[in-house]
């Protein structure tokens, strides 16, 4: 027992010091109780095949998926109408949005389905994404304590009434509690997130040295204007032939740059967008969508002589292919050479659109232009051509990141499909006549995600995955074992009760609120309720009071326990995403613990008398 609780006490004091990332603190706690000899192996490593874990890491990509293909985007732009230039507004709306949300679904997947539309409001607002999120996952918990179903320790306590033969709780009786619970929130989360959420930007992330963005590059070298888009007709004379066949080059002074195909099903929801480069053998079909770039007047004689349709230029999207700049450096072997003998296409399948030189744009007879040292050229292709070019850092160098560039393009064609997987997935966990288990539900939505094309690749739905969450809260999750294999919690808990019992119902309910409280801090919320429940039923027999309001004091203490980035999965959820440290959880949560603790020892009694 004492080297548990001196482990403990050192994990924490390590936490709140901050000057070793947290999942290193957590898992050096886990393999000190392994040599030890407080858990065994398999004990120690069980909160890697967690539900709890296996659902953070489906949920991680769910969230990814949600930001990837815009969906994110599109709600957070709804809110963002409701909240105005408000930033009370604003805050407002998230908390209460995710308390709405918190009273149907588990907490942990409310933060997930909420994660990105927060993180993506921030963005649009220039708000800094800490100031929501910590609130975010605050409210998930808060409005779990709505209905019976919206947190386990509710359940767990219905269980305890039921047991000891007490009327069972109906499906909203949490309700009033909840509700104070969200009012006190609000009031208390506002100023102090305000005070203590605001994060410094680290260096070289200001606005002066951020990278050019798509859009940014698209107006800059005027793009909408330079390019054109003709869609293949069922009239046009070039359906079915190559592209080697036209020789635009030649008889037009035109070059397709990227050949494109758009199709849906019958709902029209559903759309499919395939991209590729021109190669003289791509054989062109009735439907494809050609981009042109050249003399204008030579694309609508080619358009006219070939009956394509000219459709709209106002926007340039982006998916497997994008765009980039390079410059030339001087010791570069293609430097005095004319464009069409660089090799760009055949060694890399690169477009160059354009040509920056001493603060001038050159976009037309590219071919022939010769190369210059310090050039700038925008070039385009699938975002693994690009990224290649960054390997040959002799001739040139690659602005920007194209790996990240790739990650921030929205695939919104594949919106409707991941709305429809995430609902299924709500639907499986809010609905008890859906044979589908929680985490079952989680993984087959984050799969379907990856399967029906919402990420860019495989590798593309890892890195949504935030592994120093996972890994924390999977070593944290035994140390509620190694305090119930010893015996800690069981003391503990005895002996608080024990000391508040003879001072009177009130205080004894603050006693089990508090006790509760604190065990949750480094025990998951639903074993400390498994515990505290029996302790807070003994407790009201002893005294003849009725056991409603203690047990109300457990679920509370059990479900409101903020001061701690690992004693519930969406305060871990949200960490590394808001840039938090434990130190900010104690500033922001623990008062909010606190004063919630002190409102509901007064406001239990008069809902439920004692």
């Amino acid at each position: 027992m004492t080297a548990t609780i001196i482990i403990l006490a050192i994990t924490v004091a390590m936490f709140i010091i901050g000057k070793v990332r947290s999942d290193i603190v957590a898992l050096c706690a886990l393999t000190a109780m392994i040599v030890l000899g407080i858990l065994t192996p398999e004990e120690a490593l069980s909160g890697f095949s967690s539900t709890v874990v296996i659902m953070m890491v489906g949920l991680f990509v769910v969230g990814g998926a949600i930001l990837q293909t815009g969906l994110a985007k599109a709600a957070s732009h709804k809110i963002m109408k409701l909240a105005g230039d408000s930033d009370v507004r604003m805050f407002l709306l998230v908390v209460l949005v995710t308390s709405a949300i918190g009273a149907f679904v588990s907490n942990t997947g409310t933060v997930a389905l909420m994660m990105p539309i927060v993180v993506s409001m921030a963005a649009q607002s220039g708000t800094q994404p800490a100031r929501l999120l910590m609130p975010l996952a605050f409210a998930s918990s808060m409005g779990g304590m709505l209905t019976l179903i919206g947190t386990p320790p509710n359940l767990v306590i219905q269980d305890a009434l039921v047991e000891a033969g007490n009327e069972p709780l109906a499906f909203f009786s949490f309700f009033p509690i909840g509700a104070i619970c969200i009012i006190v929130g609000i009031i208390v989360m506002f100023p102090l997130s305000r005070k203590f959420l605001f994060k410094k930007q680290p260096k070289g992330e200001g606005k002066s040295g951020r990278s050019k963005t798509l859009d940014d590059l698209v107006s800059e070298y005027n793009l909408n204007n330079a390019l054109r888009r003709y869609k293949i007709t069922p009239q046009s004379a070039i359906g079915g032939k190559t592209v080697a066949e036209l020789d635009l080059r030649n008889r037009y002074g035109l070059s397709i740059l990227e050949i494109r195909n758009e199709s849906s099903d019958r709902s029209g929801l559903i759309r499919n967008v395939t991209q590729s480069l021109a190669k003289p053998e791509t054989i062109l079909a009735i439907g494809d969508i050609i981009y042109l770039t050249g003399d204008m007047e030579r694309m609508r004689l080619f358009s006219d002589e070939n009956r394509l349709e000219e459709l709209d230029n106002n926007n340039m999207d982006f998916y497997d292919i994008g765009i980039s700049e390079i410059v030339l450096m001087p010791t570069a072997k293609i430097i005095g050479m004319p464009l069409r003998k660089s090799g760009f296409r055949e060694r890399y399948s690169i477009n160059v659109l354009g040509i920056k030189r001493d603060g001038d744009y050159i976009m037309n007879d590219l071919p022939q232009e010769k190369l210059q040292s310090g050039d700038v050229l925008l070039v385009q292709g699938k975002w693994s051509n690009i990224a290649q070019l960054a390997d040959d850092e002799t001739d040139w160098v690659v602005l920007g990141q194209p790996e990240k560039q790739a990650m921030q393009v929205t695939l919104d064609y594949k919106a409707p499909v991941a709305a429809i997987i995430m609902l299924l997935m709500v639907a499986a966990m809010v609905f008890d006549f859906i044979p589908v288990a929680p985490v079952t539900a989680v993984m087959a939505a984050g799969l379907l995600m990856v399967i029906t094309g919402c990420f860019r690749s495989v590798e593309a739905a890892y890195k949504t995955i935030n592994w120093e969450s996972v890994v924390l809260i999977a070593a944290m999750m035994p140390m509620s074992v190694a305090l119930e294999k010893t015996g800690t919690s069981t003391m503990i808990s005895h002996s608080l009760v024990a000391a508040f019992e003879s001072l009177g119902p009130t205080a004894l309910l603050a006693g089990i609120y508090f006790t509760t409280s604190l065990l949750t801090m480094f025990i998951s919320n639903t074993a400390t309720a498994v515990l505290m429940a029996p302790i807070a039923m003994s407790a009201a027999s002893e005294i003849g009071a009725s056991p409603y309001p203690f047990l109300f004091a457990v679920t509370l203490g059990a479900s409101m326990c903020f001061a701690s980035p690992f004693s519930t999965p969406p305060n871990a959820l949200v960490m590394h995403a808001g840039g938090y440290t434990f130190g900010d959880y104690v500033k922001v949560g623990l008062p909010l613990q606190l004063i919630i603790g002190i409102v509901m020892v007064f406001i239990l009694p008069l809902l439920y008398p004692f």
